[in-house]
């Protein structure tokens, strides 16, 4: 990946991307950006490059974690058409290209109910990678496959419509600003709200809980979310295990551990 562009505007250039690579983080921003989520502005795309409005990095304030609080519950209460569902573009049609985490292709199967999809779509592609690239043992993986199992028969669902999801919402993702954050490089789908609140804190947010208590007092959180962290974070850690490292691949193991306690 090369990065460039002027005072005022930021490009991303690979000539080797997948063709929809750089569609697919467009159609996400917009769609994030349409239901009044602070998102970069792209300002143009192709198949080996996107073009997005420069963004000046300021010092992370509690005032700034508690907009974004409010504009992120907005985002996920926008919602979206399934479980797995693509973002829409500015044509208003699904995205019907490759959906990427980072640069790891990721599937836009829709599924009627959360547990599983998240189980088909989000753990176990990843921790097969994972497995193969050694830095997850065939028992740990046993484990999370037995997490997976319950997470798919329902254990875990609830009443909750599909939200409308930013998908890989790190604090590398959340960019800072004198006008407040900016979310950046989505992998956006319709999920469960809890999945971008566990991630968020996953490498340590600024303020991530005065982002959570302002998140409440527009959209409260089901009772006992914050046991369910580890459930919404076998997603983003398979998908660390399956290029990152083994130390990733023991998180992964952990996380699904505590998942079978639940």
């Amino acid at each position: 990946m090369f990065v460039s562009g002027s005072t005022d505007t930021f490009l991303k250039r690979n000539p080797q991307a997948h063709p929809d690579f750089f569609a697919a983080e467009a159609a996400g921003l917009h769609w994030l950006g349409e239901a009044g989520a602070p998102v970069v502005r792209v300002l143009g795309h192709g198949p080996t490059h996107i073009e997005l409005e420069r963004l000046v990095a300021a010092r992370p304030t509690v005032p700034a974690a508690r907009g974004f609080g409010r504009v992120l519950a907005d985002m996920h209460t926008a919602g979206a058409h399934g479980f797995g569902s693509p973002p829409v573009g500015p044509d208003g049609a699904a995205f019907s290209g490759q959906l990427f985490i980072g640069a790891r292709p990721m599937s836009s199967a829709v599924h009627r109910t959360w547990g599983s999809f998240y189980a088909a779509e989000r753990v176990l592609p990843f921790l097969r990678i994972a497995v193969d690239a050694g830095t997850v043992t065939p028992g740990e993986a046993a484990t999370v496959e037995s997490a997976c199992r319950r997470i798919a028969n329902g254990d875990f669902d609830d009443a909750e419509p599909p939200s409308r999801i930013h998908g890989d919402l790190w604090n590398g993702n959340v960019f800072w600003t004198d006008a407040g954050v900016v979310m950046i490089d989505p992998a956006a789908h319709g999920g469960h709200r809890e999945t971008d609140l566990a991630m968020l804190a996953l490498f340590g947010c600024p303020h991530v809980e005065a982002v959570v208590d302002e998140y409440e007092t527009v959209r409260p959180l089901r009772a006992g979310w914050r046991e369910r962290i580890p459930l919404h974070r076998l997603h983003p850690l398979a998908v660390h295990a399956a290029g990152h490292g083994r130390s990733y691949g023991r998180a992964l193991h952990a996380a699904a551990v505590a998942v079978e306690s639940l």
